[in-house]
C-alpha cells in the first residue's frame, strides 16, 4: 500500500506490557503486510513527544486516525462502530484508517 508520500509508515506507541498490544497488532496484521513498528513508552514527557494518547495508540504516518483526548501513559479505549468502548479499533476501523482516501481495498 502506497500513498503520496511513499509507502504507509505504521507506528504503534503502548507502555510496557500493554495487555491491548498484541490485540492491535493481531488485527493489523489482518488489514495490512506493512511493517508496523512498536515503541515502548515509559514516561509522560515521552507520551507527549510522540503523540501517545494513550496505550496503544496507532500513529500512520505520524498521525493519530483515532484522535482522542490527552497525551499521557494511561490506558486507551477506543469507540466500535456503534460507539461502545472497546479495547483496539475494530478491523473495518483500522482498514479505514490505513487506506489511502479513494482506495478500493
Amino acid at each position: 500500500m502506497r500513498t503520496r508520500g511513499g509507502p504507509t509508515s505504521l507506528e504503534v506507541l503502548h507502555v510496557p506490557d500493554c495487555p491491548n498490544l498484541p490485540p492491535l497488532l493481531d488485527h493489523l496484521s489482518q488489514v495490512t503486510d506493512l511493517p508496523v513498528v512498536t515503541r515502548v513508552v515509559s514516561t509522560d514527557a515521552d507520551a507527549v513527544r510522540f503523540g501517545m494518547t494513550g496505550s496503544p495508540t496507532l500513529l500512520v504516518h505520524g498521525v493519530d486516525p483515532f484522535p482522542a483526548g490527552e497525551c499521557g501513559l494511561s490506558c486507551r479505549l477506543y469507540r466500535d462502530e456503534s460507539g461502545a468502548p472497546v479495547a483496539v479499533p475494530s478491523i473495518e476501523q483500522l482498514r479505514a484508517a490505513i487506506s489511502p482516501p479513494g482506495s478500493a481495498d
